[in-house]
């Protein structure tokens, strides 16, 4: 699977999949990385990418050419590319959709700067457009990096042990059970006495319901959609 991310800041992509469990999959070849800087498209002399908005308004906008030419450039180069936006105003981006995109072939993310991207180019390019949360950052490639992490963790061959994602957050609408490692004394604080007896169908049935807990006290929302479950 290949990610390209477009970017003004592509060094602060490069050094994030260069070590641990997405680096090991990019040496192994389950995973491949570039980024495509607009500035090599602006026809401005000074390599500009940005401009005021128009009918006013703080700050500056990312302007149509650079990223337009960027991205009609990818298209003609790849046969497959889905490109995804990154903007507050997108739908909240889930896990479902990170099973969903990891059958993809080439996604495209691209992350905007200043005060965002001219919707002109939104609505020409953008197959879906993501948001990772109501807040308001200084760019997109955090938000960027964050999809394509989520994404790979789901391609066949990244992960060492795939039935690690079975009993993850947000699988069955549940959040993860708590989760312990030795010492089983700590400070005075003791681990779940089942966790210790080696029987695995109770400790799998004592992890159900510690997950439902968890989640209704701190996702009453996603614990509407478990009744039935247990």
């Amino acid at each position: 699977m290949h990610f390209t991310f477009v970017t003004l800041f592509p060094q602060m992509i490069e050094g994030y999949f260069a070590h641990s469990i997405l680096g090991r999959a990019i040496e192994a070849g389950h995973l491949s990385i570039d980024t495509v800087n607009p500035r090599d498209f602006s026809t401005n002399r000074h390599r500009k990418v940005d401009e005021p908005m128009i009918g006013g308004g703080a700050g500056m906008l990312m302007t149509p050419q650079p990223l337009d030419d960027t991205l009609t450039h990818i298209k003609k180069s790849s046969p497959v590319p889905h490109m995804i936006f990154l903007t507050p105003v997108g739908k909240p981006f889930r896990q479902n959709d990170a099973r969903r995109l990891a059958s993809y072939e080439h996604i495209v993310l691209v992350a905007g700067r200043y005060e965002g991207i001219d919707e002109r180019i939104i609505e020409m390019h953008a197959d879906e457009v993501f948001s990772v949360g109501d807040a308001i950052l200084t760019g997109g490639e955090l938000p960027a990096m964050m999809l394509c992490d989520a994404i790979s963790r789901n391609v066949p061959g990244v992960l060492g042990n795939s039935d690690s994602l079975a009993v993850e957050s947000f699988e069955n609408a549940l959040l993860e059970a708590p989760s312990f490692a030795k010492p089983d004394l700590y400070k005075g604080h003791r681990i779940v006495s089942e966790f210790l007896k080696g029987n695995h169908s109770k400790i799998a049935d004592l992890k159900k319901r510690m997950a439902l807990h968890k989640t209704q006290y701190f996702r009453p929302d996603l614990y509407q959609k478990t009744k039935g479950i247990l």
